[in-house]
């Protein structure tokens, strides 16, 4: 057996797209590997590797050929392919198209009739044909979210010019050979620690330490690591000190290095005038620095970078005193944006959000402002009738205001601050802490892992904004399809599902399709659907239930969400349980026995009343009786909200319910009891399905 190393060497890829590139192409190739068997049964302990410059992948025991085949052709009946004995053209072409004698062919037997065959014997080719015919292909198949075109008039687009390719099994090159680019054994180190001269790969086993001896660090684990002990030490440089934890930001400068070393540098105590959220956003997302932080969790006058080489003493206070120059000019940007926008208030500022477009055919953000307050004061009473404490002038002080930020200079020149500045403004300008948190916290949560606002009010004002946009994108056709979406609206719903999830508002997915405006009747359906699947989301991939549940619970209510994961969570409890698993598969085959009926009616099967003079059999009504006294106690721990007591009440029914399957005959010559007993199926059916639909659950 024989290791494979294929690298990639390119011009800098952007840093977002690093990682999920180098994990497809791992996928990729171990995709070729077992489908073109040149791999055993045994499970490969690959690895894959990347670099701004660069995606690599290392398997060891690839086969050094293809294992030969026997193959069965099946041609046409026997009755065609041979009269009276002889062959006709129909196995002649056959057989050569098998590339076998004509007498080879053989008569099969099959359920369709006798057919003729022929066992073809195949050759495997060597793995390194295979490689270079594949490898290419697997490249080209690559998903990069933008790519290029660097070669005048050729087809080939990647996201960065590709220079160089690395392809070897064992001590032997690959003859891969992509967008002119053929693979030798050469690939580059550092550009600047190493310089241009070529790094000769001896074998696979060889590439991570011949790299390294090149000052380039392949291995991304290795360089994540690196870095945080980086930026611990320069950090215990300064007493009491840490660096304030970032772990977007390790990714980020992880994927930015191939050879990182940090540096602390300073700024002027004075700039800590402004605001923490300012002068960390400067630092993090403007030049990738990390905040240096006191004992007290207060931001200190320090920062460190995160360096792509290594340099001597010298070298590094020339850095350090550029970095600083850089820090401080933005530092003084964001001071100077601060200072002339508090000669304006944010009252005064919404009639100029008349001029900031929000989109072309909704209008500006003026307009949605208007639009949210109508649907904040509806959401309001809705709130307060349902006993929620919460302060109205303030919610719609903030949702009049929320938006005003977008008219300020700091908001301009760093538009990552877009509400945390409204809400910082509308704290220095007195307009109290309730109306500022709420516009703080405004777009919170960005993401299912950030929290939820803390305050009511904010909560509101966040379920609004998204509600809005959503129900405005949808009513003009801007809905997200398939992979697309422009305008960020399954984002919105999940920030609409996860805030009703998390938070205390008695408030349903209903409640804010209800809200009003002109196109939400006509687009309600739309926006359910599009909601439901959020919720669907949200359970699945947020709460991690497993699929089943999932579908189990959204099947009997998806509108209140907090409900939902209450009934997830009960349902996950007692789901392995045998006695649940019973009742889960009986309830399946009522689903079945009532839809197999009602298609042969014409009509739903089991409607209308359980008759008991029609239940003549011992098992059905003891059926009827046992379920007639679990309907209201399940009803009642239901409105309880003790989910799991109900559904551990619900499996007590198991014994009658496989009595009533064991000894009745539902589809009984007499239509009377045969309607009578499709109606008992559909009572017990509906009476326990209001916490779950368990016709969906899978026995594992």
């Amino acid at each position: 057996m024989s290791d494979l190393l294929f690298e990639i060497g390119l011009e800098e890829i952007p840093a977002r797209m690093i990682a999920a590139a180098q994990k497809e192409l791992h996928r990729r190739v171990l995709e070729l590997l077992n489908r073109e068997r040149l791999v055993s049964g045994a499970t490969i302990e690959s690895r894959s590797y990347s670099t701004p410059r660069r995606i690599a992948v290392v398997f060891p025991g690839v086969l050094p050929k293809q294992a030969d085949t026997e193959e069965q052709l099946t041609g046409p009946s026997w009755s065609v392919a041979f009269k009276n004995g002889e062959p006709t053209p129909a196995a002649l072409a056959f057989a050569k198209k098998a590339g076998v004698e004509v007498s080879a062919l053989e008569k099969t037997v099959t359920p369709k009739g006798e057919y003729v065959t022929a066992t073809v014997s195949r050759s495997g080719r060597a793995a390194t044909e295979v490689l270079a015919e594949q490898l290419p292909k697997e490249l080209a198949a690559l998903y990069w979210p933008k790519n290029m075109y660097w070669r005048a008039g050729k087809p080939e687009r990647f996201v960065r010019p590709v220079k160089w390719i690395v392809a070897l099994l064992d001590e032997a090159v690959v003859p891969v050979e992509f967008a002119g680019v053929r693979a030798s054994n050469l690939s580059y180190g550092h550009r600047i620690l190493h310089g241009a001269q070529a790094v000769t790969i001896l074998k696979p086993s060889e590439y991570v330490s011949a790299l390294e001896a090149a000052k380039v660090l392949v291995d991304v684990d290795a360089r994540r690591q690196r870095i945080r002990k980086a930026l611990d030490a320069a950090t215990r440089s300064v007493a009491g000190a840490r660096w304030r934890e970032d772990a977007a930001l390790v990714e980020t400068v992880t994927h930015l290095t191939e050879w990182p070393s940090v540096l602390l540098g300073n700024f002027e105590p004075e700039y800590l005038s402004l605001p923490e959220e300012v002068l960390v956003t400067v630092m993090r997302d403007h030049q990738k620095y990390f905040a240096v932080e006191d004992a007290s969790g207060k931001l200190a006058p320090h920062f460190l970078a995160v360096l792509n080489t290594e340099t001597d003493e010298r070298g590094i206070g020339v850095i350090q005193h550029g970095n600083e120059r850089v820090l401080r000019a933005r530092f003084n940007d964001a001071r100077f944006f601060w200072t002339v926008d508090q000669k304006v208030l944010l009252t005064d500022r919404v009639e100029m959000l008349k001029s900031v477009t929000f989109q072309k055919d909704l209008g500006s953000y003026y307009d949605k402002t208007q639009a949210n307050l109508r649907i904040a004061e509806e959401i309001a009473v809705l709130a307060a009738n349902r006993g929620v404490a919460l302060d109205r002038d303030a919610l719609l002080t903030a949702t009049r205001l929320a938006k005003t930020d977008l008219t300020t200079e700091l908001v301009k020149e760093f538009t990552e601050l877009q509400g945390i500045v409204g809400g910082l403004y509308a704290r220095v300008q007195g307009l109290g802490e309730t109306v500022a948190q709420a516009i703080y916290a405004q777009y919170t949560p960005a993401s299912v892992e950030d929290a939820i606002p803390d305050i009511v009010e904010g909560q509101i004002l966040g379920l609004v904004d998204r509600i809005q946009t959503i129900a405005a994108m949808f009513a003009i056709g801007l809905e997200p399809t398939g992979s697309k979406d422009p305008f960020a609206l399954r984002r919105a719903a999940n920030g609409v599902v996860k805030i009703l999830a998390e938070s205390d508002l008695p408030l349903t997915l209903a409640d804010m399709i209800a809200m009003p405006g002109k196109d939400e009747a006509r687009i309600a359906d739309r926006v359910s659907a599009f909601l439901r699947e959020r919720v669907e989301f949200y359970l699945r991939d947020v709460r991690a239930f497993h699929y089943d549940v999932v579908k189990a619970v959204i099947a009997a209510d998806h509108e209140n969400v907090r409900d939902a994961v209450a009934r997830a969570e009960a349902l996950s409890a007692v789901r392995g349980s045998e006695d649940f698993l019973a009742i889960s598969a009986a309830f399946k085959r009522i689903k079945n026995i009532l839809r197999q009926a009602g298609e042969k009616q014409g009509r739903p099967g089991g409607e209308g009343r359980v008759d008991q003079k029609l239940l003549v059999d011992a098992p059905e009504q003891a059926l009827y009786s046992e379920a007639e006294k679990l309907v209201p106690a399940v009803e009642s721990l239901r409105a309880e909200r003790k989910y799991q007591e109900a559904l551990e009440q619900i499996a007590t029914l198991r014994p009658h319910v496989d009595l009533f399957f064991d000894k009745v005959m539902v589809m009984v010559e007499d239509p009377a009891v045969r309607q009578n007993r499709l109606t008992l199926l559909a009572w017990v059916l509906h009476g326990f399905s209001s916490i779950a639909d368990f016709s969906e659950i899978v026995s594992s």
